[in-house]
């Protein structure tokens, strides 16, 4: 097309006059009260783009009547708004790509998005991505808006971005247009009222006739958001409701379509966990999340988590509302994380992810982008105002996206979360939230989170980020700041490693000080773990080995340094007044009389003498009771000046670790001679029956002889070797190595990530690396979620311990394939070792035989008949 095609028209030759004629690219909004008005002027645009030979393309989405048929010659494209804002504008943008240039559009009423996305933010999002790309494809468009029903955050952006806004009214029966924004075309009378009489278009010159229109069109005055807009009228309303007193849960036109759609709006769109929501949240809890939202949209997984436990537990006993610390968390909505992508440009990059072929590609420029990034005006004077409410306590900024915490998602690790110690001048404060709040938002462009979504098939799916800011628990001690309490709990322990044990009771790991040393270890220390049923037990046998395995080092946050760093637990505890330290530690009595005393964290008061143990295990089973599934929680808690203790739920999700689904296995009695691999607890995952195809084989006592650095080269040799087959890849893969798979410190084991051993299937960690060192497992580590996702099996190997097995002698001289695999590993033959079944062929299949309820596995030869 060019300017002075004769196909660019609106249909309407007067028409065309009055707006100085279309232009290639242009992209007209009519501001209507009915889509009657829209009709008539989409009439003419379609005859005459037919009538010209172009193509003409109509959008259809809205409740109205249709503008325009396949029958009349028009492409139909039937969408639904209500599979989210990124599949609607993923459609319709690959419909523009394959139209090209010189192609006619017409879209249904604009405003029908707004009440589908629950938001007009999205809606000017939504043009100010589309319009922008129509103009590059030089076409024309029509689209069209309500008057008095939307507020500025949608009215300014489409004003602003588009090249023709055009007020329409219907007066005495006569249609009036009024161009309020024509660019680059101008005369004197433009911006008037024009009457179309027939096909003619007059100018009104009186004022009588103007005023009478414009005050019977209810123009909306000087406060443009006059008009509340969808996602505030909604809640007003559900106020007014709930004030009456008329409200009633039970009846739809009495509140509870209501209640539906305000879940919809804010809180989830999934159709499970909306059953939950429906059960334990009211309208009133509605109400107060939105009273502390920060923009619009839903709050994310991670949040709808921690409310709702947080909500089952209170209701299930009144005790409760009293033993749990009140919590008084902002939500930043998810519309303010996809604003933030539009109006900074990062929108399109984004839009890439979704294709599994190209979801990294400009993913570092994305992350730039954001780190470098705005926000509106609305956004800040609401970020202020949270900062004022927050003083100088501190507080973190958690990931809560859509997908996260859901059933069989729960993005353990993939999303950051920043601690604001929120020291200093209130500027400074602020650009280190703003800061905080820009790393969340990189970190879910980065690539560990990326290949996740695209290992579990959910690049396509609608992933908003919504962020958690919650006032971080604990006491101010001098210049530190730290919870005494802090763990993570499972409503089903899949680390049973003493008969008495009851996996159906639950579990909780106990740190003292911030939970970061309970989901992230990062070096040579350890955690309590306690089994609900058997506080008492402990996996170590005797009080030496109690005082070796305990935790040593302190996570807490340092108000005069503004950061979060790591103490010995000596030094964080010998300046703080008021601890009960009794409670949490022993005398170690081994040392000689005259030696000062120290103090080993065991938690055993606390663990004997409160009732936190009980406490613990009813929140976790009131939780899994109405989730109807294990349920794993992250938790704080702190003594008060009174002698009682306060619980804080910091987080809830479905347990992605299974186990306790039981299937038949065979007894099984295996000759000595035919033993490879025996464990008993922790076993995680599901129980299973299968043979072995490969080992691969990490040699403990080479590997401990390593020197730190260069035990990266054996974890970037374990995914070559993870990579090298694309094809006739062995069935069922085992790897064993020393220590902790996958920890960020190598002093503890082997730091791979978790693409370097995505092939594998069954994981097992041996628990010594050397005389001085035998790391914790990795129970409730973030990496071990992500293993018991995707369905590998999981054990902990104790070679000193009774019924645990490993065959040295067998790894130490099987044939080795890894200079097969990897031929530039020649130096690394000695530590790395991969056995295939194939090679060994000779002495039977390899079987294993893993239960998961019996905290059991045996990995062993079998005659090939078996």
């Amino acid at each position: 097309m060019n300017s002075t095609d004769a196909t660019l028209t609106t249909g309407l030759p007067e028409l065309d006059k009055v707006l100085k004629g279309i232009l290639i690219g242009d992209n007209i909004v009519w501001q209507i009260d009915s889509a009657d008005e829209y009709h008539e002027l989409v009439t003419p645009f379609c005859r005459a783009a037919l009538t010209n030979g172009s193509r003409l393309i109509y959008f259809r989405y809205a409740r109205h009547q249709a503008l325009v048929t396949e029958n009349e010659g028009a492409e139909v494209h039937e969408l639904d708004p209500e599979q989210g804002f990124e599949h609607f504008i993923e459609q319709i943008c690959a419909v523009i790509e394959e139209a090209g240039p010189g192609t006619f559009y017409v879209f249904d009423c604009l405003s029908r998005l707004a009440v589908d996305w629950y938001s007009d933010e999205m809606l000017g999002n939504f043009f100010m991505l589309t319009c922008p790309h129509l103009f590059d494809m030089e076409t024309v468009a029509y689209f069209a808006l309500y008057r008095n029903y939307h507020t500025s955050r949608a009215v300014v952006p489409i004003q602003n971005t588009t090249q023709l806004f055009v007020d329409v009214y219907r007066h005495r029966g006569d249609l009036y247009v009024r161009p309020i924004k024509v660019l680059h075309r101008y005369s004197p009378t433009m911006n008037m009222l024009h009457v179309r009489r027939g096909e003619s278009f007059s100018l009104v010159t009186s004022s009588a006739v103007t005023s009478e229109i414009m005050t019977s069109a209810k123009w909306s005055g000087l406060n443009s958001d006059s008009s509340l807009g969808f996602w505030e009228s909604s809640f007003l309303q559900a106020q007014e409701l709930m004030a009456s007193g008329d409200y009633r849960p039970d009846l739809p036109e009495r509140g509870k379509n209501l209640y539906e759609k305000l879940v919809r709006m804010v809180v989830s769109r999934d159709a499970g966990m909306q059953k939950l929501i429906a059960r334990y949240l009211t309208l009133q809890d509605i109400l107060d999340i939105r009273k502390r939202m920060i923009g619009t949209g839903l709050i994310g997984g991670k949040t709808v988590g921690m409310l709702l436990a947080c909500a089952i537990v209170k209701g299930s006993d009144t005790r409760f509302v009293e033993l749990m610390e009140a919590q008084d968390s902002f939500f930043i909505g998810s519309d303010a994380f996809f604003s933030f992508l539009v109006s900074n440009g990062i929108w399109w990059v984004r839009q890439n992810q979704r294709d599994p072929d190209k979801f990294l590609e400009g993913a570092d420029e994305a992350r730039r982008r954001i780190i470098t990034g705005t926000f509106s005006a609305h956004i800040m004077k609401q970020f202020e105002e949270m900062l004022d409410y927050f003083g100088q306590s501190p507080f973190i900024v958690r990931s809560s996206s859509l997908l996260e915490d859901n059933f069989g998602n729960s993005f353990a690790g993939k999303y950051e979360s920043v601690f604001c110690v929120n020291q200093g001048p209130r500027e400074r404060r602020m650009q280190d939230f703003l800061a905080a709040v820009k790393r969340i938002y990189a970190s879910s462009m980065s690539e560990q989170a990326l290949r996740y979504r695209a290992r579990r098939g959910m690049l396509e799916r609608d992933e908003q980020m919504a962020l958690l800011v919650m006032r971080v628990s604990g006491t101010m001690h001098g210049r530190r700041f730290y919870p005494e309490i802090a763990g993570v709990g499972f409503s089903f322990n899949p680390y049973a490693w003493h008969e008495s044990i009851d996996p159906q009771a639950g579990v909780i790991r106990l740190v003292f000080g911030l939970g970061t040393r309970a989901v992230d270890q990062a070096d040579d220390d350890h955690t309590r773990i306690v089994a609900l049923n058997a506080p008492d037990k402990r996996p170590e046998a005797n009080f030496d080995e109690v005082a070796q395995y305990t935790q040593r080092r302190v996570d807490y946050l340092d108000l005069e340094a503004n950061q979060l760093v790591s103490g010995y637990f000596e030094d964080v505890t010998g300046e703080a007044s008021g601890l009960p330290l009794d409670v949490y530690t022993s005398i170690d009595r081994s040392l000689p009389r005259d030696a000062p005393p120290r103090r080993i964290l065991t938690f055993e008061q606390l663990l004997s003498k409160t009732s936190f143990v009980n406490d613990l295990r009813e929140i976790l089973d009131t939780i899994e009771t109405a989730y109807d599934y294990p349920v794993d929680i992250e938790f704080t808690a702190n003594f008060m000046e009174n002698g009682e203790y306060r619980i804080n739920l910091l987080q809830c999700r479905p347990l992605q670790a299974k186990g306790s689904e039981a299937i038949n296995l065979p007894e099984i009695n295996v000759p000595v001679e035919d033993r490879i691999v025996e464990a008993r607890g922790a076993v995680v995952g599901q129980s299973r029956l299968g043979q072995i195809g490969r080992f691969i084989y990490i040699v403990p006592e080479r590997y401990a002889q390593l020197p730190v650095n260069t035990r990266y080269e054996i974890a970037r040799l374990i995914g070559d070797i993870n990579r090298a087959e694309k094809e006739n890849v062995p069935e069922n893969v085992m790897i064993i190595g020393p220590g902790r798979w996958g920890t960020s410190s190598p002093s503890l084991g082997i730091p791979v990530s978790f693409c370097d051993i995505n092939t594998v299937t069954i994981l097992c960690e041996i628990v010594a690396m050397h005389d001085t060192l035998v790391p914790d497992v990795s129970l409730g580590t973030h990496f071990l979620n992500e293993l018991v996702e995707l369905d590998m099996l999981y054990l902990a190997l104790f070679p000193d311990k009774g019924q645990n097995y490993l065959n040295t002698a067998f790894f130490e001289e099987a044939p080795n394939r890894l200079l097969d695999l990897v031929p530039s590993a020649g130096k690394w033959a000695d530590t790395v070792r991969v056995i295939d079944a194939a090679d060994v062929a000779g002495r039977g299949a390899i079987r294993i035989v893993a239960d998961a309820l019996g905290q059991t596995v045996s990995c062993h030869f079998v005659p090939v008949d078996s």
